[in-house]
């Protein structure tokens, strides 16, 4: 598997928290970014903690976002949709030139329960728009976090899909996706179709809620 220098941006959140947690244990070196180092640090520590005590030697640290940004082969934006835009041009420096995974949903929550927002573009094309010589991939976006962080040794039981309009982006995507299922991503098509993609997260969500399940999504016929 060839390995990489991961910044996840948004890492002390659940969904990059649990993300970063699979990138190291799989062999990856993982920069924990947040908005201050401090924030960061902590949660790099945990991370290493865990996978050391699994018998792993994972590389992981935390630094402040554009730190972590500047120095990875590969960005993770793991981040709220809500400000999403204004984190992306404060980091257009660092990350442009670069293969960034979006993993962003658009989603609301009401009484109904939750939804996809009624936006203008996805959260990837958004990021491709800001920073127009970086590559944009969606992936991951359907990974519920508490699998993520859960004892499995992989989530094997569903498939990450992964669309862009770069192949060698997408295709670096689809090799991160083995340190979560064990198997290649899929080629889900162009960037345009993480408009589909990422409001579809509401749709496990909802789907959790009623069967008390961490469901995911599982692609047949390949």
């Amino acid at each position: 598997m060839t390995t990489f220098r991961i910044a996840v941006i948004g890492g002390t959140g659940p969904q990059g928290k649990g993300l970063a947690y699979r990138f190291a244990k799989h062999g990856h070196e993982v920069v924990i970014g947040s908005r201050a180092a401090e924030k960061a640090e902590p949660v790099a520590a945990e991370i290493a903690e865990r996978i050391a005590g699994e018998g792993g030697s994972p590389v992981v640290s935390g630094a402040a976002n554009a730190e972590a940004a500047a120095a990875a082969d590969v960005v993770l934006l793991a981040v709220p949709f809500d400000g999403h835009d204004e984190l992306v041009e404060a980091l257009a420096d660092q990350l442009a030139g670069k293969t960034v995974i979006s993993c962003v949903n658009p989603l609301g929550f009401d009484k109904g329960g939750p939804y996809g927002l009624d936006v203008e573009r996805s959260a990837a094309e958004a990021a491709a728009a800001i920073v127009p010589t970086a590559s944009v991939v969606g992936a991951f976006h359907h990974v519920a976090a508490a699998s993520l962080w859960s004892q499995d040794e992989y989530l094997d039981h569903e498939d990450v899909l992964v669309c862009g309009d770069s192949t060698e982006s997408k295709e670096t995507a689809q090799e991160l996706a083995r340190a979560v299922t064990s198997r290649i991503g899929i080629d889900a098509g162009k960037l345009r179709l993480a408009r589909q993609l990422e409001p579809l997260t509401a749709v496990l969500i909802s789907i959790n809620k009623k069967y008390k399940v961490r469901s995911g999504i599982s692609i047949s016929g390949l």
